[in-house]
């Protein structure tokens, strides 16, 4: 079952009342911002392959140029937690970011940023983004403190897939408390790809968005070749791979 303190985070973004000219990304940093003892965070989108250059939203200027300096050196903890899966967490960037990332470790100190805590937004083996804080001092995060930055990076991977899905007119706080579940065709295909990886229905809903996000689709258009069974999930080395099915 999802953590339910993803949905309470989800909820506070959908109902922010700044107005729909402030991204969900936005909102979503803003909260992380105002909910823990950081002084920025960023959201970036990330492939396989590293940055794509693509920031989502950041909460200052600071945060921009840490995800600038990720993406031109292509090192970091936003690269490292991307390829790992793991959250990076460095809470004393003088002790060992120099030596960690000879690079982007010095001029990331240059920067004024001194401890940096980064997580990666994976959707079964699909590279999402990565939600990065960081801090203008160096210290730790307490185990509370980091358990609620999860809790962020999930509901992040969430609003990153449903951006991906969401129809360019839709309205944006239905859009992201419904997103797409009332549509029949994906509640059927989300069935049969819980039964094909013997997972539950959320989780078979985020793998089913999560291939769409990977191959550029629409959850519609993918739940349709589930439900037709001219795609079938399994649990290949991708994670989110389909096969024909053979007629």
């Amino acid at each position: 079952m999802r953590n339910p303190r993803v949905a309470e985070i989800l909820s506070a973004i959908a109902d922010d009342n700044r107005g729909d000219d402030v991204t969900l990304p936005a909102r979503l940093c803003a909260e992380c911002l105002s909910t823990l003892p950081v002084s920025g965070v960023g959201v970036a989108l990330m492939t396989a392959d590293g940055p794509t250059g693509v920031v989502l939203a950041v909460t200052d200027r600071r945060a921009r140029q840490v995800e600038d300096l990720q993406f031109a050196l292509g090192e970091g903890p936003c690269v490292e937690a991307s390829a790992s899966g793991r959250p990076v967490l460095e809470p004393d960037l003088v002790a060992a970011g120099p030596a960690r990332w000879p690079q982007f470790g010095a001029a990331v100190l240059d920067a004024g940023v001194h401890a940096i805590f980064a997580f990666p937004l994976w959707a079964g083996a699909v590279h999402v983004g990565v939600l990065d804080l960081y801090r203008d001092t160096p210290g730790h995060l307490t185990i509370l403190e980091l358990a609620e930055a999860a809790a962020f990076a999930e509901a992040a991977t969430i609003v990153v897939l449903h951006l991906q899905e969401r129809d360019e007119h839709q309205d944006v706080n239905s859009g992201l408390a419904r997103p797409i579940e009332s549509q029949a065709e994906v509640h059927q295909a989300t069935g049969m790809i819980s039964i094909q990886l013997d997972v539950n229905l959320a989780e078979a809903l985020l793998r089913l968005r999560a291939h769409a996000y990977a191959t550029g689709r629409t959850v519609a258009a993918v739940a349709a070749d589930v439900v037709s069974r001219r795609v079938r999930f399994d649990d290949g080395e991708p994670g989110t791979t389909t096969q024909q099915e053979q007629p």
